[in-house]
């Protein structure tokens, strides 16, 4: 059985705030829904200043979620580790990991935005030294115990119920983010399909006598959309794919590598790349995936439609599954 993931990073281009509002709590309303159909994982992320509303606090969210289902994993995919106070960050995943019972995830990424880090007043050229600063943090402070931090001694209450620590992984497509997570002995979390680097990451392992696992998407691993009619949904809401997937295009260097990575400029090209993919409730069933990503709120997408594809994947494409 594949892991089904629900996507939420609630962009909405020229939404008020009440019609913020409204999608945020139906994100809410469609968790509890997925969590009671079996899905496995609500996914969330993270961004800042960004014109067309994309979240900026995931960990308020991911809160919200885990407080409205019983089952579900909820993974922040991923936190900008540099642009958060190393303190402050543990005590809030501690105190989700109590509530949850242990069902929150965290990967870890330095972000491929510097607009994000000047707005934040962190220096971009030191990414790398406070994301190691950051990983370093989290572990010592789970600990419950004393510890040095930037030249004094401190302690963060209270202790996550999840051993040895809330689950926490390394996310990145660079060699870097490989030898930094075998260095701590962390989990990897590729952001595409990178075998090669897979390897990189257990060669560290193995040189720094250390132990770890990786979780790497599939060769594929497409945003899906699940409707009746595909035509329709292209022809009515194809922009809405399009507006996300030049939005993160638009972010990321030639040096980045994502699994979501698109480098269509129109709905037509869009729809043939297959990085966003309209399916009927069978052929998602047919497709063989490893991984089912449902994105109901893509780019705007409207909340009638956005339930009707959830619906569509929750009580017509998993079952036939199983058949």
């Amino acid at each position: 059985m594949p892991v089904t993931v629900v996507r939420f990073n609630l962009v909405a281009p020229g939404a008020s705030p009440a019609e913020l509002g409204s999608r945020y709590r139906a994100a809410l309303e469609m968790a509890a829904y997925a969590d009671e159909h079996g899905i496995t994982t609500v996914q969330t992320e993270e961004h800042h200043g960004v014109e067309n509303n994309w979240l900026p606090s995931p960990f308020v969210f991911a809160g919200a979620v885990l407080g409205a289902t019983r089952r579900l994993a909820v993974t922040v995919s991923a936190v900008i580790g540099p642009l958060h106070d190393p303190l402050r960050l543990a005590e809030d995943i501690a105190v989700l990991d109590l509530l949850s019972g242990g069902r929150l995830v965290t990967v870890t990424g330095i972000g491929y935005r510097p607009e994000e880090y000047a707005r934040a007043g962190v220096e971009w050229a030191r990414r790398g030294r406070l994301q190691d600063e950051v990983l370093r943090t989290l572990l010592r402070a789970w600990t419950g115990e004393e510890f040095a931090y930037r030249g004094r001694t401190v302690r963060v209450t209270p202790r996550p119920a999840s051993e040895p620590h809330p689950l926490l992984l390394v996310g990145g497509s660079s060699r870097a983010a490989a030898r930094r997570a075998a260095r701590l002995g962390l989990p990897f979390f590729p952001s595409a399909h990178l075998p090669e680097l897979e390897a990189y990451y257990k060669e560290r392992l193995v040189e720094y006598g250390t132990q770890g696992w990786v979780m790497m998407p599939g060769a594929q691993t497409p945003l899906l959309h699940i409707t009746e009619d595909p035509d329709r949904v292209w022809a009515k809401y194809g922009g809405h794919f399009l507006h996300e997937a030049r939005t993160y295009a638009s972010w990321q260097s030639a040096d980045i590598r994502s699994a979501v990575r698109s480098r269509a400029t129109s709905v037509e090209e869009l729809r043939a790349e297959g990085v966003y993919r309209v399916l009927t409730p069978e052929q998602c069933a047919a497709e063989g995936l490893d991984n089912l990503v449902l994105h109901p709120l893509v780019g705007g997408m409207p909340l009638e439609e956005g339930w009707r594809s959830l619906r569509l994947f929750a009580e017509r494409a998993l079952p036939a599954l199983d058949g």
